[in-house]
């Protein structure tokens, strides 16, 4: 009797699969790291943000606190780092204010 061939693979070997072939690896990084944005910078920043996103390769960060967004100016490089490391890989190259 012949074997027969099953097209059976793991859900993440599937989910793997899925997001190669519709590249979409970079916006699930972007995705992961936006949603961890308070986990990052602390509860009180997130409090006071009232909008990120990333676009280009840039992470854009809206403000309601002139004070502290002048905080975070000087801090560009070091929330750079922090987002790339969350992400795993160099997804932002700058940070804009």
């Amino acid at each position: 009797m012949p074997v027969k061939k099953t097209n059976e693979q793991t859900l993440g070997d599937a989910i793997r699969e899925m997001i190669a072939t519709y590249r979409i690896g970079r916006k699930l990084s972007e995705a992961k790291v936006i949603a961890a944005w308070e986990k990052i910078v602390g509860q009180m920043i997130a409090s006071h943000t009232t909008e990120i996103r990333i676009y280009n390769r840039k992470l854009f960060i809206k403000l309601d606190s002139a004070a502290l967004r002048n905080e975070l100016f000087y801090a560009r490089e070091k929330i750079k780092k922090m987002m790339n490391d969350e992400a795993g890989e160099a997804l932002i190259d700058e940070v804009v204010l």
